[in-house]
């Protein structure tokens, strides 16, 4: 957790103020300085939760909206054999259901894959949040649409997507949503998935998954080493996997809020 690296999440100034989050709403809505204050506020009830454990279980009864300030964490269903489907990858700045105060219970488990920074809104003060500012309540609809075309791009990759191309995709996807945030560069971001994490979410066996691996490695594609990714042919490897990040980002919004 002590790691200021790129993709860590971390930064320098408070938390919300420039956070993965603020970043990530400010490409959908331009956000002014009190907007970012409010969301700061908003981001100060945060806590550490150790790798592998549990921030929900499915059937329970949720009463705050998550955010991931620093880690990795994810969404998954648990098969009652004990086979996991990971069905969403949360990153630094990713809000977890930001409606899920409104259920009675939960219906997926929410679990860090690594040690991670959870900010903790209450359901009232959310819908507060929003409701103060126009700015945030636009930017937060945003994010939650951006969130749904990736659960349909990751649908046409377990439908249609061959194991090469599916793998290809999801490593594509998860650099453009780090360097979207400021938390990769143009060539490399952090990878701290394992091959059980990246067989579980691209339902794949592990054992498919390392060979899936040593084929792209040998095409000279990429890189994986200690726990970094490094698209060695970033235009191959998008080409290979058929990747057109249209449906993370949203040129009009883009381009206004980067111009204020």
């Amino acid at each position: 957790m002590n790691d200021h690296s790129p993709g860590s999440g971390r930064s320098d100034g408070p938390i919300g103020l420039d956070s993965p989050l603020a970043r990530k709403l400010h490409r959908m809505a331009a956000l002014s300085d009190d907007d970012r204050q409010r969301l700061a506020v908003a981001l100060s009830r945060a806590r550490l939760v150790e790798a592998h454990a549990d921030i929900l279980a499915e059937g329970d009864d949720p009463r705050a909206v998550n955010v991931v300030l620093d880690g990795w964490a994810c969404r998954y269903r648990q098969l009652a054999d004990g086979r996991r489907q990971i069905v969403t990858l949360l990153l630094p700045g990713d809000v977890c259901d930001p409606q899920v105060f409104r259920k009675r219970h939960v219906h997926h488990a929410l679990c860090a894959l690594t040690p991670i920074t959870l900010a903790q809104i209450p359901g009232g003060a959310f819908q507060e949040l929003t409701a103060r500012s126009a700015t945030l309540e636009a930017a937060f609809l945003h994010e939650r649409l951006t969130t749904t075309a990736i659960q349909h791009e990751w649908t046409v990759s377990l439908g249609r997507r061959s194991a090469i191309e599916r793998t290809a995709h999801l490593l594509c996807e998860l650099h453009a949503r780090l360097e979207a945030v400021g938390l990769a560069d143009a060539v490399s971001c952090p990878m701290p998935l394992t091959q059980i994490d990246l067989a579980d979410a691209l339902g794949q066996t592990p054992v498919h998954i390392n060979r899936v691996l040593r084929d792209l490695r040998s095409q000279a594609l990429l890189i994986l080493r200690h726990r970094r990714l490094t698209l060695v042919d970033g235009a191959r490897l998008r080409a290979l996997a058929l990747f057109d990040p249209a449906y993370l980002f949203d040129d009009d919004i883009t381009g206004s809020a980067q111009e204020t």
